[in-house]
């Protein structure tokens, strides 16, 4: 990626585009190409160095949210209340990155490389916003690829197990997030995750949970999950009702982290216009998505154990077919964990390929099925045949879940991207096409 200064000069992160007199920003990613860069003259520079020459950045709040589940719809709604109070937003996430509500780039890694989120940000001053939303993931962090960046506010959702296949253990998944919030930057928590380790300075905690309510300054109580979500959110000792069609205690946790995050950054917003805001959202694309009414069919992209978990069980209220697989080239420890979560919950469980990138699906799919001991199993590897016979087996006031890539528009298998999106399959199988 280049990045044009009004010098003259430029910045990159790609030693092959280096010349003499450009800069080449130095991260975790490119440190064995230094090397590369300088031989074609390139100065090398930190990436606060980067954010300096780039300038006029300063005005822009940035708030970072990371966590295990949550951070996608924690952000976007974030950035529709604040729209709604009327300050201009720019988001990026693995949705993509928009400016302003317009996109500008599609989806890719949770959180991009660091020029790239330089340049997103620069697009962002240059539409005249006010704050920069992004999701934050956990390799972001280990990678330094948000080294330099100032954040106004950072967000905890939750630590579940995910991503072992890169840290190794559950502990130092813990470390990584954790590190996030060692510093003494404005910092909103879930007081109800027991793993998240933090700087107490400049930290605010919300939480759900009776046992933390004392604990913490933002809360919800009075929930009602019957249809949608109704519930009180107590901010700071100021208090707003509101009904939203999202489902789940999950998202209870992800419209409060939104709700307190906003009266921190912006405390003299109006209460009743907040509200409203929660109760406008739309949603996610690709998270507790309904994608048919009859038969009742919801896309979603849990793809852990904990994140099926929480979708299942705010869907329990009728009958559950589910239809779902596990990544392939990933963390294989939670393959049985996805099983047995989804067997609790569903009537009848269809083991399917979700990503098998270079691993067989078979294997994947035995590995899910160690974990499940259910006679109402049936292990079916072609995606679309088993979308297709979960709405078969579909009765009256059944819900179709189907899980784990959510509003993906491909499907990886031995190295290449084949398209598939859930929510088309589901539109044309019920079309008869």
């Amino acid at each position: 990626m280049k990045i044009s200064l009004s010098s003259g000069r430029f910045i990159t992160d790609n030693s092959l585009e280096c010349e003499s007199g450009c800069y080449f920003v130095r991260t975790n990613s490119n440190l064995k190409f230094e090397s590369t860069a300088r031989t074609a003259g390139a100065e090398i520079i930190a990436p606060k160095r980067a954010l300096e020459l780039a300038g006029s950045l300063s005005n822009l709040k940035i708030v970072g949210i990371t966590g295990t589940n949550g951070k996608t719809t924690t952000a976007a709604l974030t950035a529709h209340i604040l729209t709604a109070l009327g300050h201009k937003c720019a988001l990026a996430g693995t949705r993509g990155a928009f400016v302003d509500g317009e996109q500008i780039a599609p989806k890719g890694l949770t959180t991009s490389q660091f020029l790239e989120t330089l340049s997103y940000m620069w697009r962002a001053v240059e539409a005249g916003c006010e704050y920069f939303i992004m999701e934050v993931s956990s390799h972001a962090i280990a990678q330094n690829r948000v080294e330099g960046l100032e954040f106004a506010l950072k967000i905890f959702t939750n630590l579940t197990q995910d991503h072992l296949d890169y840290h190794k253990t559950f502990e130092e998944y813990a470390r990584v997030k954790s590190s996030f919030f060692a510093d003494e930057t404005l910092k909103l928590i879930n007081a109800d995750d027991e793993f998240i380790r933090y700087s107490k300075i400049n930290a605010h905690l919300y939480a759900i949970e009776d046992s933390n309510l004392n604990n913490a300054e933002f809360t919800a109580t009075e929930a009602d999950f019957s249809r949608g979500i109704t519930a009180t959110l107590n901010l700071a000792g100021e208090q707003i009702k509101f009904n939203s069609h999202l489902q789940g205690k999950f998202n209870l946790y992800n419209i409060l982290a939104a709700a307190a995050a906003v009266r921190l950054l912006e405390p003299n917003s109006n209460l009743n216009a907040l509200a409203r805001a929660i109760e406008s959202f739309p949603g996610v694309e690709g998270r507790v998505q309904v994608v048919s009414r009859n038969p009742l069919v919801i896309v979603d992209f849990a793809h852990t154990p904990d994140g099926i978990e929480k979708v299942l069980s705010a869907l329990n209220h009728k009958r559950l077919i589910v239809v779902f697989g596990a990544g392939g080239d990933r963390d294989r420890t939670k393959r049985p964990l996805m099983g047995a979560a989804v067997e609790k919950y569903a009537h009848t469980a269809i083991v399917t390929s979700d990503n098998p990138r270079s691993e067989e699906p078979s294997e994947i799919a035995n590995e899910i099925l160690s974990g499940m001991k259910s006679e109402r199993t049936i292990c079916e590897l072609d995606r679309r045949k088993a979308i297709s016979l979960a709405i078969s087996l579909a009765k009256e006031d059944d819900i179709v879940a189907i899980l784990g890539k959510g509003d993906e528009t491909t499907q990886e298998i031995k190295g290449a991207k084949y398209h598939f999106s859930d929510a088309e399959v589901v539109r044309e199988i019920l079309e008869g096409k």
